[in-house]
């Protein structure tokens, strides 16, 4: 059955029940592929050697249902005090807010200059202290900014303030994800733009996992004086996630062999690249998990009922990598394959509940009627 088939009965059957790279090869975000019939719980490739070859016990995920739709090029996803939604729109430079409950759309407004274009534009967003934070890209580089937003029905997003110019820009590769840490700063997943050399240069911005002060200073503590590199080595990373335990996560986009989950410490070199996937060479850290890029390219991550679950874009599934403090507990568990297409971001809500961002709307997948939309998951 084609993909258009599939979207369209999708479409009906949610009426019925609630009224990363440009050449689309493996080297980015990747095109989208026919989807599977299944719901259930699936293995990868046998030729992965981290894959599931049969379902592991743990947390199962379900669809709960549909909080909203019609979103175009979402990307960007943050959780406001009292449960309602922000959702940046990469091409349209928009925020929106979601109600929580209801899923109805206000657009807060555009953002001032931001410049979309292949996979830049209006990308991660994050909550802090009455401000909206965002990484978007410019004329000349991509940045970190804030807005005021005080959260009430009627507010507006004020003008933005730079926070932290000068990373790297490119029409791929541009990372992200921004997010705040259980210290209080804010991190930031960085690309290489293509240009392989950035991500071994801790003098530049791209390639990077970064760290920061609010304020967008080099954070206390950061591995490299008077810098706001974090780690190094990276090729694209667009999820960012923390355990119960303060441990920082990563996922990053491989080139045409292995994308990866990293379990990421200050000042360490994960090996784009030199290295994609593992290698088991000194100086380099291995990944805690791999995937062809056919099964995963992945975006956003979160930690939930303990494991980290990944949004999949040319895979079209949600990855369940489980944890045992540090270490990887099992192999990871594939869920939703094929069922709603590209999956953008995902964030972890309350105890049991994630909220799962699709991307048919992105230029590269094949959007159906109600796409993109925000879907609600449980985790049991």
């Amino acid at each position: 059955m084609s993909r258009p088939v599939v979207k369209a009965l999708w479409g009906a059957a949610a009426l019925v029940l609630v009224a990363g790279c440009s050449s689309g090869t493996a080297t980015g975000e990747g095109p989208g592929a026919a989807p599977s019939a299944s719901v259930s719980a699936t293995p990868s490739s046998p030729s992965a050697p981290s894959a599931s070859s049969s379902a592991s016990a743990g947390s199962r995920v379900s669809v709960a249902g549909t909080l909203t739709e019609g979103l175009k090029s979402p990307w960007g996803l943050a959780e406001l005090p009292g449960g309602d939604l922000l959702v940046s729109s990469r091409d349209e430079r928009t925020i929106t807010r979601i109600d929580g409950r209801t899923g109805a759309k206000t657009v807060l407004g555009e953002v001032p200059g931001v410049v979309p274009g292949g996979e830049g534009g209006l990308l991660g967003i994050a909550v802090r202290d009455g401000r909206v934070y965002a990484y978007l890209t410019a004329a000349s580089d991509n940045r970190i900014v804030r807005m005021r937003y005080g959260g009430g029905e009627g507010d507006r997003l004020g003008p933005p303030e730079p926070v932290l110019t000068g990373i790297p820009k490119g029409f791929v590769h541009n990372g992200g994800r921004i997010a705040f840490g259980p210290d209080g700063m804010l991190y930031a997943g960085t690309g290489e733009t293509g240009r392989t050399g950035l991500a071994q240069d801790r003098k530049s911005l791209g390639g990077k996992i970064l760290r920061m002060t609010p304020e967008g200073r080099p954070a206390p503590g950061n591995p490299f004086p008077g810098s706001v590199v974090y780690s190094y080595g990276h090729r694209n990373v667009q999820g960012l996630a923390w355990d119960p335990e303060g441990r920082l996560w990563a996922a990053e986009f491989g080139q045409n062999t292995w994308d990866e989950l990293n379990r990421v410490e200050p000042g360490r070199n994960y090996g784009w690249p030199r290295v994609e996937g593992r290698a088991g060479k000194p100086g380099f850290v291995d990944p805690v998990a791999q995937w062809p890029t056919s099964e995963a390219s992945p975006s956003g991550i979160a930690y939930a009922r303990g494991a980290i679950w990944m949004a999949g874009l040319r895979g079209e599934r949600l990855w369940r990598v489980p944890l045992s403090g540090a270490e990887r507990s099992g192999e990871p568990e594939a869920f939703l394959t094929g069922e709603y297409g590209r999956l953008r971001t995902v964030l972890a809500v309350g105890g049991d509940g994630l909220r799962l961002v699709t991307s048919e709307t992105d230029t590269r997948g094949t959007p159906g009627p109600g796409d993109d939309r925000i879907l609600r998951l449980e985790v049991r």
